[in-house]
């Protein structure tokens, strides 16, 4: 039962061809143009415009598929999986089956999982190939950093889908969460750890956290120790849900 309802989750997420196109372009497509467009500045101007391959665009492509554009793609795909069945009415009918509402919700957490990694782990594969195929000379990462850069992005999507699933399921609205989560992701966040008189309060936040485990250069300046950015990961990723969990127990079918 536990596998055609996560079989099902991945499906119904598959079928929306909006949100897959542009979990595509938010994932693929910025690392196509990305190294697309560093080889072509090279390749115009060799001396002015270092290499479009190597650690250090290696480097900004990771922070990109975990902090940014990978984050964009796990919330789209997260807040559809949180609010599909409300939004669509079906939640009702799929209650009336007498299957656990908690199972429900549970389905959905791994579905946006699985379906957000097949997206960002593809374009990471391909910022992989990129890397080595455009060093052009200069160093590349080792076999381990690739490996744990592989589950840093694995582990942020993980989150970032995790929260928008939980935004979902509390609000059942698609507009309501994708304007939470992304204002707060992106606007919020940036405006939080820009004001250095708050000082250590930047720590519970889950971009500062992300940061300081990041296994190559780190995008944000701001630093804290490792075990409390292991804390406020863990309480990022298990709130949301939590919350989403009992919202999904408690609402009227």
């Amino acid at each position: 039962m536990t596998r055609a309802m996560l079989s099902a989750e991945i499906l119904k997420l598959r079928r929306n061809r909006a949100v897959m196109a542009f979990a595509l372009l938010l994932s693929v497509g910025v690392i196509v143009i990305f190294f697309g467009y560093n080889a072509i500045e090279h390749a115009s101007d060799p001396v002015a415009y270092g290499p479009a391959g190597g650690t250090h665009r290696f480097a900004r492509a990771v922070s990109a598929l975990g902090l940014w554009f990978g984050a964009l793609t796990a919330i789209l795909i997260g807040g559809e999986a949180g609010t599909a069945d409300i939004a669509s009415g079906v939640f009702r009918d799929l209650v009336a089956t007498g299957r656990s509402r908690l199972a429900l919700f549970l389905a959905r957490l791994p579905g946006a999982i699985v379906v957000t990694l097949a997206f960002t782990m593809t374009a990471f594969l391909l910022a992989v190939a990129a890397t080595f195929i455009f060093a052009g000379g200069s160093p590349t990462p080792s076999l381990g950093l690739i490996l744990q850069s592989a589950g840093w992005i694995a582990l942020s999507n993980s989150i970032f889908a995790a929260l928008a699933v939980g935004v979902g399921s509390l609000t059942g609205s698609r507009a309501v969460t994708l304007t939470a989560v992304i204002g707060w992701s992106t606007i919020v966040t940036q405006l939080l750890l820009n004001i250095g008189s708050l000082g250590s309060a930047r720590d519970g936040v889950l971009a500062a956290a992300l940061n300081q485990l990041i296994p190559v250069d780190r995008p944000l300046s701001i630093t804290m120790a490792t075990g409390v950015a292991v804390a406020v990961v863990a309480a990022w990723a298990l709130v949301p849900a939590a919350v989403g969990a009992w919202r999904t127990k408690t609402q009227d079918a």
